[in-house]
């Protein structure tokens, strides 16, 4: 399992993701779920992956193989590609794709199943984030919507729900998204650290800013323990 979201803002775009993979208690691996790919000052493309694993790595190894083939077209790369919604049609076509074929492969099992987080901008386009279900259709980020979660959400989206709009600054963002993390972190053993951390400002067309958390973050074990606090104190303020 794994927990990633996103923010669709009107300063710019903020993605975390974990980075735990499982097959069991005793089989529990790290890998990246967060990928990003830029052409400075023309476009930006970040992508984060949950569910089965074959899946999204193929999907993933695909997609790289069109960026690097010289001769594929904008249909088939989505660094070619003219909009951000044909990056995700192309985006979930490959998934859809892929899907099927790790099903036939493995019939006699239990269907594999996997969901994709698509944001970023090219230049002279708006910012758009799509999250991509496993047969490859998708949704976007909207107004009223601003964020989406793939994975494992429930724990983290209650403070999301309470305090992200589209006018939250980025800075804001970023504290939204980890607060939504730790929330997951602490209720769930399948979503685990190292975590990444990805800002694109608006109309920049580049990543503006990415950290790399790591377990024992102190910056990170800080803000846990003040919001740890805060709730504690804010819970011990209310009569019934």
């Amino acid at each position: 399992m794994t927990y990633c979201v996103g923010l669709m803002l009107n300063d710019g775009i903020v993605l975390l993701s974990d980075t735990r993979t499982n097959a069991g208690l005793d089989n529990i691996s790290t890998y990246r779920k967060m990928f990003l790919y830029e052409e400075p000052g023309e476009r930006v493309i970040a992508i984060m992956t949950a569910g089965s694993l074959s899946v999204t790595q193929t999907t993933m190894a695909r997609l790289r193989e069109a960026i690097e083939d010289p001769e594929s077209d904008d249909s088939q790369s989505i660094m070619k590609a003219p909009t951000m919604l044909k990056v995700a049609e192309i985006i979930g076509n490959m998934l859809a794709r892929v899907r099927e074929d790790i099903d036939e492969k493995i019939s006699a099992m239990q269907g594999v199943t996997a969901s994709m987080i698509v944001a970023g901008q090219r230049r002279g386009g708006a910012m758009r984030m799509f999250l991509i279900y496993p047969e490859g259709n998708f949704i976007e980020a909207t107004e009223d919507t601003p964020f989406l979660q793939i994975g494992e959400h429930k724990y983290g989206k209650p403070i999301l729900d309470r305090v992200v709009k589209r006018h939250t600054s980025l800075a804001d963002a970023q504290k939204a998204v980890l607060l939504s993390m730790d929330s997951t972190l602490r209720s769930n053993l399948s979503v685990g650290m190292p975590l990444d951390l990805c800002v694109i400002e608006k109309d920049a067309c580049r990543v503006s800013f990415t950290r790399r958390i790591e377990a024992g973050d102190e910056q990170f074990r800080a803000m846990s323990e003040a919001w740890s606090k805060a709730l504690r104190d804010g819970f011990s303020q209310i009569n019934i």
